[in-house]
């Protein structure tokens, strides 16, 4: 099948086979290895990346379902040639990031559900910020550093 959508801000169209999940059309054919594989079963959220504006665990998607959409993944957002977005800066000043393994998967997480808040005009409480982020296992910081970081992107 040929699928066409845009990742990072770029077209591209490629063919794959039709039981091809996301994360292995990311990592394993366009190369971009910032989103990481953890559990492969929808539970730990290290795999999560934004398609059309939601986060979605890219373990448990078929690639096919891009097709037409847009996807952004942590490179999409700031790297070595572009300041870091401001959720990426929010998590370093708050020391929300150990071994980083979850890092990618909670910025995106994070995102989404920011760019959802500025949408409707509304200022998440702590309890909604640590709601948002359910779906994201970290075996290092204990969360609290991760959810202050997160609730720092809503402060003005």
């Amino acid at each position: 099948m040929i699928i066409t959508f845009k990742i990072n801000g770029e077209i591209k169209t490629q063919e794959i086979k039709s039981s091809l999940l996301l994360i292995d059309l990311i990592r394993d054919v366009l190369r971009l290895k910032g989103t990481k594989p953890g559990c492969l079963e929808g539970e730990c959220g290290a795999c999560s990346v934004i398609v059309n504006g939601a986060a979605i665990n890219s373990c448990m998607y078929l690639a096919i379902n891009v097709d037409g959409k847009e996807v952004t993944t942590i490179e999409g957002l700031g790297n070595n040639e572009n300041p870091l977005h401001q959720v990426q800066e929010k998590m370093l000043e708050n020391g929300a990031v150990q071994c980083g393994f979850c890092t990618s998967g909670m910025v995106m997480t994070t995102k989404a559900y920011s760019d959802k808040c500025i949408a409707e005009g509304i200022t998440p409480t702590r309890e909604e910020v640590k709601k948002s982020l359910e779906g994201n296992l970290c075996r290092c910081t204990g969360y609290a550093k991760i959810i202050d970081a997160a609730e720092a992107v809503y402060k003005k």
